[in-house]
């Protein structure tokens, strides 16, 4: 199941730099996950400051 990152998200793009096949990309407002491109390793949720990034 992908993750998503919830309003909680600070843009400070720790998780778009830590994940793998590059599925995290800044929005509006909030970084956004394509779900079609994460494989659900957890390494966003790991460094994330603010713990945005969550399973579906």
């Amino acid at each position: 199941m992908a993750y998503k990152i919830s309003t909680e998200c600070i843009s400070c793009g720790a998780c778009e730099a830590e994940c793998p096949v590059q599925a995290i990309s800044a929005g509006d407002g909030k970084y956004e996950i394509d779900a079609a491109t994460c494989i659900s390793c957890g390494a966003c949720a790991g460094v994330c400051p603010v713990s945005a990034p969550a399973e579906e």
